[in-house]
């Protein structure tokens, strides 16, 4: 899906882990949260660090990107 958006579920996600499917998985989460917990293989990438850090932690520019974080509700 190179260049377009799209909102998975956690069903599809899984199903991503599962297949060992080649994508990066972001956690945009505090730091704090990250090394609390987080999804096996995630990448931490705080909101406020995504443009000092994106270029050298996703340098791969084809490869798709999920990218999770809290629910607001």
């Amino acid at each position: 899906m190179s260049g377009d958006l799209a909102t998975i579920g956690s069903d599809e996600l899984k199903q991503k882990l599962e297949s060992k499917d080649y994508f990066f998985l972001v956690e945009t989460l505090p730091v704090e949260y990250y090394n609390h917990t987080h999804l096996p293989g995630a990448l931490s990438l705080p909101l406020d660090k995504v443009r000092a850090l994106a270029s050298t932690m996703l340098p791969e520019k084809t490869a798709d990107i999920v990218v999770y974080c809290a629910d607001p509700t």
